[in-house]
């Protein structure tokens, strides 16, 4: 039996689908797939233009853009025909777009926290629609991407190179902002996570007939436009580093961190994960208080 890295965590031949991969963890996600063997990795996006210059930019030979609207089912629909049409099948069906949504009024450092009248003012000034919008991206998209790709993750258990014992999988990404109580956190992004993780799990048993598996990636903070004022407001800029207290690793995540994560779900070493969250956070969960 080869035990070594190489034969452990490649994904040669796989065919991959990664949604918001034109930027961010998405992107990072996609370059550590086809980094690693992979024969296709589509990445989503409502951006053309943004998708065509992540893959220019990175493996123009095997990340591939597939414009389209992952909360649009139509949209989904149309993408799973053009993948059925030009592969026939998926191995990997990375859910990973997701939105911030509205945050709530809170106090700035040593200040007092907001009066109960601002607190409700400011909350409800965001339309309900923008909030269930979040979710609409963040847990909605999530399940019915699944479903769109699912016949051909059925295929790709009969195609592909990574044997018997692995089969085709998805993998949402959520965040640890799903177990996090964090004051001054956005309600609709956490509640929204808590609702994907969960999610993931009840799928992965009710697809376990099917041969197709379900995981989750919880990542911490990482430079992306979803967590760009976060790291401004925390971690001084002109160093990268965070006090300990905040992060104990005492940085933000890089592309090693989740590539290293997402190759062990994607891979033969993580074969045997099914309905598992791996938690990328360089400990900041164990600094909140949270329900983890």
């Amino acid at each position: 039996m080869n035990l070594t890295a190489e034969a452990l965590f490649n994904v040669n031949g796989i065919v991959a689908i990664v949604t918001g991969g034109g930027t961010g963890i998405g992107l990072m996600i996609a370059k550590a797939l086809a980094a690693n063997g992979a024969r296709r990795v589509y990445i989503v996006g409502r951006r053309k233009e943004v998708l065509e210059a992540a893959a220019n930019a990175t493996f123009p030979e095997s990340i591939v853009p597939l414009p389209g609207d992952v909360t649009s089912l139509e949209s989904l629909c149309e993408m799973a025909e053009r993948v059925k049409t030009e592969v026939g099948y998926v191995n990997l069906l990375v859910a990973n777009a997701g939105v911030m949504g509205p945050r709530p009024l809170k106090a700035s450092p040593g200040q007092s926290p907001p009066t109960l009248s601002e607190f409700c003012a400011h909350a409800l000034a965001t339309p309900m629609d923008v909030f269930t919008d979040t979710y609409s991206v963040n847990t909605t998209a999530v399940y019915y991407s699944a479903l769109a790709f699912l016949e051909l993750l059925d295929a790709g258990n009969t195609v592909g190179n990574m044997g018997a014992d692995w089969k085709s999988q998805v993998i949402a990404t959520s965040s640890i902002g799903g177990f996090s109580r964090l004051k001054g956190a956005s309600f609709a992004y956490n509640s929204s996570k808590a609702a994907t993780t969960h999610l993931m799990k009840m799928m992965a048993t009710s697809l376990v007939p099917y041969k197709i598996r379900c995981n989750v990636l919880a990542p911490g903070i990482f430079p992306t436009d979803l967590t760009g004022s976060f790291m401004n407001n925390i971690g001084p800029s002109h160093t990268g580093t965070f006090d300990p207290s905040l992060i104990p690793a005492e940085r933000a995540g890089s592309e090693p961190d989740i590539a290293g994560a997402t190759l062990f779900l994607a891979s033969k070493a993580g074969a045997y994960c099914n309905g598992s969250v791996i938690v990328v956070d360089g400990g900041r969960l164990g600094t909140l208080t949270s329900t983890y």
